[in-house]
């Protein structure tokens, strides 16, 4: 085979695991997000102490601990007492439950840095504390959450990689699986970090755009 078509066949291998990487990250930042945001709520509004704690284990746990080792804990841990998930499933649940810690800590920050005295005058003007929490306060913390936000979407999908791990048929599975069978480790893997940059940079202007339109970012 010459050069070129050892090059294509690579490609040709390497887009087999697009839809899964695209895919892994999209749900797991979906799950990330709305449980995130919900843990933000709850730390920041509840005022109950044990679920204050609670959370904030929780987090800790979750970001201080490898990602590979909470994706193997569900994957093959679970498996062994009889709770089967697909390795996509796990990579989903695993990646988005790490990023909901990540994203409660965001959503905090967004939250934290408003003026105290908002939330007074929208409750003395009549709304009730619902409409002061989702109306008042959560429009103004998500435009400062934005630019971590877009930024831990990016490097979700970089995380994405780690799920060849526990066999999900993502980008860097197709590629160990080539390197093993062809040893052309050096295109192989510049191809792969070729794809995963393809895909990244779409999102970072993605997020550079929502930062413009409804962030604090001008220019």
């Amino acid at each position: 085979m010459t050069g070129f078509s050892i090059f294509f066949s690579v490609v040709e291998g390497l887009v087999a695991g697009l839809g899964v990487t695209a895919f892994v990250t999209i749900a797991s930042l979906a799950l990330a997000t709305a449980f995130g945001f919900f843990l933000a709520l709850l730390r920041q509004f509840a005022g109950i102490k044990l679920i204050n704690l609670a959370i904030d284990a929780c987090c800790e746990i979750l970001c201080n601990v490898p990602a590979l080792t909470h994706l193997f804990i569900l994957y093959f841990g679970l498996a062994s007492i009889g709770v089967k998930l697909t390795s996509i499933t796990a990579a989903v649940l695993g990646l988005g439950l790490i990023g909901a810690a990540i994203t409660c800590a965001i959503f905090r920050a967004g939250f934290a840095a408003l003026p105290g005295g908002q939330a007074e005058a929208a409750l003395a003007a009549g709304l009730t504390p619902l409409q002061t929490i989702f109306e008042i306060l959560t429009p103004q913390a998500m435009r400062i959450a934005l630019p971590a936000l877009g930024n831990y979407a990016v490097q979700l999908l970089k995380d994405t990689s780690v799920v060849s791990a526990i066999a999900a048929p993502e980008i860097m599975f197709f590629a160990r699986s080539m390197v093993t069978s062809s040893f052309q480790t050096t295109m192989i893997y510049a191809t792969a970090a070729a794809l995963y940059l393809l895909l990244s940079l779409p999102l970072m202007q993605a997020t550079r755009f929502l930062e413009r339109r409804y962030g604090r970012l001008k220019g």
